[in-house]
């Protein structure tokens, strides 16, 4: 695994979260772009959306194959580490949140990530010190993912 001075660097995903229009179709566009990029593969889409625009999380088996298909087709988009982790029953997610919660961890947000195969269901999570909270559910016994997991 790799290291840090603290001792561990989780394995991270990269989300991108790109910037529509909230128009008709804007989506599907955005889907299409993905579906034809080489070995891009959509696992986790989580959409924002107010009254003009949508801010759509996308977050793909192969980033660098997403970044270069979102900048060759003029999508404005931005870039977030995220941590993903294999939820393999309902209780996991609620006793991740409970670490979490006890070392002072805030969650910004969280989504569903879909994984092929016969795979345990995931999840992503948004926090400000992926180090340390990746050590915490690590320590818990948690399955931390990376984007070689989700190809």
């Amino acid at each position: 695994m790799p290291e840090t001075e603290r001792g561990y660097a989780p394995p991270i995903v990269r989300q991108f979260s790109v910037f529509l229009d909230n128009r008709v179709g804007k989506l599907l566009e955005l889907l299409e772009v993905m579906e034809t990029a080489a070995d891009v593969h959509v696992r986790a889409i989580c959409v924002l959306d107010s009254s003009d625009h949508a801010v759509v999380r996308v977050v793909c088996g192969n980033a660098d194959g997403a970044r270069f298909a979102l900048r060759q087709r003029g999508f404005t988009f931005s870039e977030t580490d995220i941590l993903v982790f294999e939820v393999p029953d309902e209780s996991t997610l609620k006793e991740a949140c409970r670490s979490l919660l006890a070392a002072e961890v805030n969650i910004a947000f969280t989504y569903p990530i879909t994984r092929s195969g016969e795979c345990e269901p995931a999840v992503a999570i948004a926090v400000d010190d992926h180090t340390f909270a990746g050590q915490i559910l690590l320590r818990r016994g948690f399955q931390l993912l990376g984007e070689l997991d989700l190809s």
